[in-house]
């Protein structure tokens, strides 16, 4: 588990386990949101087992499974959401943690007003290259009035 922080509300992470929860829990996250789809891997554990794990660790727990590259106007509107009716902090995962970064960075230039820059930056510091999702930021970013 490779915790980062992109805000103080927000971490991402890589693939989680359901005996990783139990410390996530003690280090103060409130709430998971896995954005991996089941059966994307082998080994990987499904949500039904994640959602018990956080329930015995007293987290609440969503999912929003995403498709490599194919993140949807939906998705980022429906993780926007999640983020506002979650308990935070929130740790979002998917397999390397790129996905939901890319939520998130998708959702801030949308509803939060920051720059492509701005997320962009947070997304490098916390280790995530979303350089390749610059083009869409920018289309996604509100215009500013000329």
């Amino acid at each position: 588990m490779k915790l980062r922080s992109l805000s103080p509300d927000v971490l991402v992470t890589d693939q989680l386990l359901p005996a990783d929860l139990p410390a996530l829990a003690s280090q103060g996250v409130a709430s998971v949101v896995c954005n991996r789809p089941d059966g994307e891997q082998p080994n990987q554990p499904d949500h039904l087992a994640m959602q018990a794990a956080c329930t015995r660790a007293g987290m609440r727990f969503a999912y929003l499974p995403v498709v490599p590259g194919a993140i949807s106007d939906r998705q980022v509107q429906q993780f926007c959401e999640l983020l506002q009716q979650l308990p935070a902090p929130v740790a979002a995962y998917c397999r390397t943690g790129t996905r939901s970064t890319s939520l998130w960075a998708l959702g801030q230039v949308r509803t939060a007003g920051l720059t492509t820059d701005q997320v962009l930056s947070v997304a490098c510091a916390a280790g995530y290259d979303l350089s390749a999702l610059a083009p869409r930021l920018r289309c996604d970013a509100p215009s500013s009035p000329e």
